[in-house]
């Protein structure tokens, strides 16, 4: 059981993570770095695997927060070791994990710490393939509530298939993710990049900044983009990077239509191209919480994404428009944003306020250290109960 803590104290948080890599989990963890100590705690980050160069590394560092990466190989028997070692180094109060592996070595690690340990979700399992599957969830979720003291959902989608797995959402928070304030983009942002595409004034840009893997759905956006007539005012910018990189540029290359519209760039800030858009695409098969998609609104950016996992609970009528996983609906969205200035101008307005208010990174860590504080016993911290996300209304 917790014991009472001074809530004067800073206490320490050791974030367990697969690795630093950008496009990852520990994405947010730099930010979190920058507004804890506000919060009332300060992050120490550990990495299972290591990650070679990384923008999260380098943001972790300038937060006064220097990263641990462990080169741990997968199911190395001294993991739990190494863990505990780096986390005892540091003192940590408190573990939180987030992913498979990390929740398996965390917890353990935090058990030796004698600390409570703390897991995200950051995955939705909506369509278990088959039985044996659906008991493997269940098993793990099962796991879940007697070796974690809180989970933290990032979206009442989670929330909703936890609920089925455990059977109750006890022990449970719903904690969207937050992010630094990107800031608004400005007219010279936009000028330049329009400059650099060679495109004229009043033509719309419409960016992409999703990684190029698979289940991102580029390959449907470019089907939608093909099938948009030629005379309509729009480039597409695919600024993202990954795997699927060549093939998108291949497809591109070989068909006339595309090749006159969509235009690729490796941007090592994709910030700067979601500012000086005037559209966000996201157009994936499946995502929770995608934090591209937190940052376009943190720049007003109006976005066209797909109605897919946690996505609605971001992209609403007020900042964006959503679509079926449909080629032809997306561009029937894209079309209508790229005609409607007024349109985009009120939405980009909705998607700004709707960062500041529900995503902006100083109440994402005030969230996280209520958290914090119930579970480490801290006096006055919010009882466990009343973190607990409440049942769904009419359901026992």
């Amino acid at each position: 059981m917790p014991t009472s803590e001074s809530t004067s104290r800073i206490l320490t948080i050791g974030h367990l993570v697969e690795s630093l890599d950008d496009g990852g989990v520990a994405a947010a963890l730099g930010d979190l770095a920058v507004a804890g100590p506000d919060a009332g705690f300060r992050v120490v980050v550990v990495a299972l695997a290591p990650s070679g160069h990384s923008e999260v590394a380098e943001l972790l560092s300038r937060a006064g927060a220097p990263p641990v990466e462990l080169n741990v190989a997968p199911w190395d028997p001294r993991a739990v070791l190494k863990v505990l070692a780096a986390f005892r180094e540091h003192g940590v109060d408190l573990v939180h994990t987030h992913g498979a592996r990390p929740d398996v070595v965390g917890s353990a690690a935090a058990a030796r710490l004698r600390v409570p340990a703390v897991s995200t979700l950051h995955h939705i399992h909506e369509h278990p393939a088959d039985r044996g599957d659906q008991l493997r969830r269940t098993a793990k979720t099962l796991a879940r509530k007697r070796f974690m003291t809180r989970t933290i959902a990032t979206s009442a989608l989670q929330r909703d298939w936890y609920r089925r797995a455990a059977g109750s959402t006890e022990g449970l928070s719903v904690i969207p993710d937050g992010a630094a304030d990107p800031g608004e983009g400005t007219a010279e942002e936009r000028e330049r990049l329009r400059r650099g595409l060679g495109v004229a004034d009043h033509e719309v840009v419409a960016v992409s900044v999703a990684p190029m893997r698979r289940g991102q759905g580029q390959d449907m956006l470019l089907d939608a983009v093909a099938g948009i007539a030629p005379d309509e005012p729009l480039t597409v910018v695919l600024g993202g990077d990954g795997p699927l990189r060549p093939w998108l540029e291949s497809r591109v290359a070989a068909d006339e239509a595309l090749s006159g519209r969509v235009a690729f760039r490796r941007s090592t800030d994709p910030v700067a191209l979601l500012r000086a858009a005037d559209v966000q695409l996201h157009t994936t098969r499946h995502d929770t919480m995608p934090r591209m998609l937190l940052l376009g609104h943190g720049t007003g950016t109006p976005a066209v994404a797909t109605r897919v996992g946690g996505i609605p609970e971001i992209v609403t009528r007020e900042t964006g428009l959503l679509a079926p996983v449909d080629a032809t609906r997306i561009a029937d969205e894209l079309v209508r944003l790229t005609r409607d200035a007024d349109l985009r101008a009120r939405l980009g307005a909705g998607a700004r306020r709707r960062f500041l208010d529900r995503f902006a990174a100083a109440p994402w860590a005030a969230r996280l250290g209520d958290v914090y504080r119930s579970a480490v016993g801290v006096a006055g911290a919010p009882a466990a109960a009343e973190l607990d996300t409440p049942e769904p209304v009419g359901r026992g």
